[in-house]
């Protein structure tokens, strides 16, 4: 298939968008097999079947590199006690926050966790996405991690989407090992990893290094034996305070640091000698009403990459709106259009280790939206606004 009379934002560096005037682009199976003016077709190219786009513009398909679409119930009384005064932190140390959810998420089935996700992961297609991380994390005992795992593998066979999972056991210490932490991350997270890992169903490994959940020196213990079994990390790091997550996720060359609004310029040379990228969330941002930005200048001083993803998660973001996402990181953070769109393409892709997509170049996997938009900057400059097109999953329509 050859994808003609369309406006391509290639995104082929980082510099700029790359946009192609009068495109096209030659689909062959899963991958892209060439791009440029439509004057420029190969002539071996030249009998394929053309599907004429209307000059729309067609972007890589969105990812969305952080979430945790997996649960059970939601905390919408919670949002109420925090609208009345009561801070994240409080709302966690009163048994709220993570550990509320854990009970929902331990007494349903997969068929219902399966299900609830699957009208979340619905509404990310809806605007574009093509792939989405997956967390496990409000099981807290290996039974439930390991069934969470097993709905996030599930998603991928229900819907057109790549789904990539992260194992999240140490993201809170449940009830049942309240002052307990060392023993829980011996005695569950650990041993849950081996299972998960064991059972196929773990692609990489996260944690959630903060006062209100592990210190540098627990995560570490997860992370010596992620890299036994050979699995990449992740860390959810300085999001409410500075306790040196950001420098661990360097030391293990982390795939990315998420939240990071507590990073330091130190933390960002950091991240930038080890490669790893800044994923933003301006979702749980907004939520929790923050008033610490994450230091977005330091990381472009210093060319760190920056991704953005929603969060969606039931308590601090619960949000299912890529393109919301990328209008709050330009206007709560100031960042550019440029730089969102890469956030949920190219650096999200990196985010979780994809180096076949997020840019449209040949040999990329030819995950496509288009759009009934004009400019790519229009795409974060809406608010509320859908202008999905079509979207091309793996060469498919």
């Amino acid at each position: 298939m050859i994808l003609t009379n369309a406006t391509i934002a290639t995104l082929a560096d980082n510099a700029s968008f790359g946009v192609i005037e009068d495109g096209a682009i030659v689909l062959e199976g899963a991958r892209v097999a060439w791009v440029g003016k439509a004057s420029g077709i190969p002539p071996e190219h030249a009998r394929q079947v053309e599907t004429d786009l209307g000059g729309r513009l067609v972007t890589p398909g969105l990812i969305d590199c952080h979430t945790h679409v997996v649960f059970g119930g939601n905390r919408a009384a919670e949002f109420e006690l925090r609208l009345n005064g009561a801070s994240y932190e409080e709302v966690a140390k009163a048994g709220g926050g993570i550990v509320s959810t854990v009970k929902a998420t331990r007494a349903a089935s997969e068929e219902a966790l399966l299900a609830d996700a699957l009208r979340r992961v619905e509404t990310l297609i809806g605007e574009g996405v093509t792939l989405i991380e997956v967390k496990s994390g409000y099981g807290l005992d290996i039974e439930t991690e390991l069934k969470m795992l097993r709905v996030a593998r599930a998603i991928g066979d229900a819907r057109p989407v790549e789904v990539r999972t992260s194992f999240l056991g140490a993201h809170a210490t449940p009830a049942d090992y309240k002052g307990r932490d060392d023993a829980y991350i011996d005695e569950v997270a650990i041993p849950a990893l081996r299972a998960a890992h064991g059972a196929g169903l773990v692609d990489a490994v996260d944690g959630f290094c903060e006062g209100i959940a592990f210190n540098t020196k627990q995560i570490e213990r997860v992370f010596k034996v992620s890299h036994e079994l050979g699995l990449p990390v992740k860390l959810h790091a300085e999001q409410l305070s500075n306790i040196g997550g950001t420098a661990l996720a360097a030391k293990y060359g982390a795939l990315s640091a998420d939240h990071v609004e507590y990073a330091t310029e130190e933390d960002a040379k950091a991240l930038a000698a080890s490669g790893t990228v800044a994923t933003i969330l301006p979702g749980a941002f907004y939520t929790i009403r923050e008033t610490q930005a994450p230091p977005i200048q330091a990381f472009r001083d210093h060319g760190v990459p920056i991704a953005l993803a929603t969060d969606c998660n039931p308590g601090s973001s619960p949000l299912t709106s890529l393109l919301l996402t990328m209008n709050m990181g330009c206007t709560l953070f100031r960042m550019t259009p440029l730089e969102a769109l890469l956030g949920v393409t190219a650096h999200a892709a990196r985010a979780l280790g994809c180096t076949d997509r997020g840019r449209i170049v040949p040999g990329h996997r030819a995950d496509l939206a288009v759009w009934d938009v004009e400019t790519p900057a229009e795409l974060a400059y809406r608010i509320g606004f859908n202008p999905l097109h079509k979207r091309i999953f793996g060469g498919q329509l």
